[in-house]
């Protein structure tokens, strides 16, 4: 249990500063006039770029699994470099024509003008899918070499120059979206050089070789269907919230809807780890393993509720981060029904452990598929019963998880049933 606690708990900082940092973007177009707007902007424009941003989520586990001999590791990153082209490609035509522009304002019913700024948004996230391809190739080399104590700092260290540079474009009363993405990429970059850094200094493989002879099929074969989960998480979002925008006071919700998710999205990162966690210990011992997993979600709920129950929610989403009212609270009553979030993504993750490590990765994206259905179709059907606000939506969010877990517990099954406790 000990060794676990080590090796998991720097990899559960690294989901809160990554997440930490959409805060404080938060934070920063709270103080901006129509503070609503911005966040409702901001929410719709990552929820495009997220898209295909997260086709590269998986790409630290490919990594992981298959960089453990200098002919696989050579091979995997050209790989991700050329997945990375593949798919910011797309996303800069959606940006850039107005084919692209048309498509965002039909799916989400907005007028012109803020089609145009969620358009100025996507143009200038394209190169951060170049550069987070390269950030997760790296991150998944230092976690292979249990280096999760390195992964940690530079990932605080990432926080630390979006922060800054987040103050600094506020000071200089710069345009939300240069202030915004120049933050991110700003700290991508520095977070790039210290991977390197990292990977060339303190880094060592494998003792025993692995996967010297894989080739570029395999590792498709390993990387489509996780990228497809990812995308598939991504959708959840945008497709809820296609649908939220449709209601009364749906910009408004929007805002206050994403302050909830991103802030839920910190413990959701925390639980996420656990995919690393089975590739590194493998599923041997699991009742003691088991027994881990079940501490570590019940202390993440318990953070949750006392921060949804207690006025810790007002004295960081209002007096810290100056949110309005209104959207504190909407994002205060989400918050509350996303702490059963944790532990669905925990029983998710234990299945996706097992498919991963026996590298049938083919029954993730089909329940990341059926999750993205099932929340399309709860959403087509409290919309048209007028059922739709921001309680029923967050419940529509949760309800989609756990269609996703029911079937990673049943492919896993098929896959090859896990060792009994």
């Amino acid at each position: 249990m000990l060794a676990y606690w080590r090796f998991y708990w720097p990899l559960a900082l690294i989901g809160v500063g990554m997440v930490l940092s959409v805060q404080f973007q938060n934070a920063t177009l709270a103080r901006y006039p129509d503070a609503v707007t911005e966040l409702a902007v901001l929410a719709l424009s990552y929820g495009v770029f997220s898209f295909f941003n997260a086709a590269l989520q998986f790409i630290a586990q490919l990594s992981n699994v298959y960089a453990r001999s200098p002919q696989a590791m050579a091979r995997s990153w050209r790989f991700v470099v050329m997945a990375s082209i593949v798919i910011m490609l797309p996303l800069a035509i959606i940006a850039s024509t107005d084919g692209g522009q048309w498509f965002i304002s039909s799916i989400f019913s907005i007028d012109g003008a803020l089609t145009q700024r969620v358009s100025e948004y996507l143009t200038l996230l394209c190169p951060l899918i170049l550069l987070n391809g390269q950030r997760h190739y790296f991150s998944g080399l230092l976690v292979q070499a249990k280096l999760t104590g390195w992964s940690t700092l530079i990932n605080f260290v990432y926080l630390g120059v979006v922060v800054a540079a987040l103050v600094t474009g506020l000071a200089l009363a710069l345009k939300p979206a240069y202030v915004v993405v120049g933050a991110e990429v700003l700290g991508v970059l520095v977070m790039l050089a210290l991977l390197l850094w990292a990977r060339y200094t303190l880094y060592n493989p494998p003792l025993v070789l692995e996967h010297e002879d894989v080739g570029y099929r395999e590792l498709l074969s390993f990387f489509i269907p996780v990228s497809t989960t990812g995308v598939m998480f991504a959708l959840s979002r945008p497709i809820l919230f296609a649908f939220v925008a449709r209601t009364p006071d749906g910009i408004a919700n929007i805002a206050a809807l994403r302050v909830a998710f991103d802030f839920s999205m910190i413990f959701q990162q925390a639980a996420n780890q656990f995919r690393h966690f089975f590739i590194s210990f493998g599923f041997d011992d699991l009742p003691t393993k088991r027994r881990f997993m079940m501490v570590v979600c019940l202390g993440i709920t318990v953070i949750m509720l006392v921060f949804a129950l207690t006025p810790l929610h007002q004295w960081i989403w209002g007096d810290l981060m100056g949110l309005p009212k209104d959207v504190i609270a909407i994002a205060q009553s989400a918050t509350l029904i996303m702490c059963l979030m944790p532990a669905i993504i925990i029983y998710r993750n234990y299945y996706h452990g097992h498919l991963m490590m026996v590298r049938k990765t083919g029954g993730m994206a089909y329940g990341s598929m059926l999750r993205v259905l099932g929340i399309y179709a709860c959403g087509q059907l409290f919309f048209s019963l007028g059922l739709l606000n921001h309680i029923s939506a967050t419940f529509i969010l949760i309800l989609g998880f756990v269609i996703e877990a029911a079937i990673a517990r049943s492919t896993s099954a098929r896959a090859g049933r896990l060792e009994k406790s």
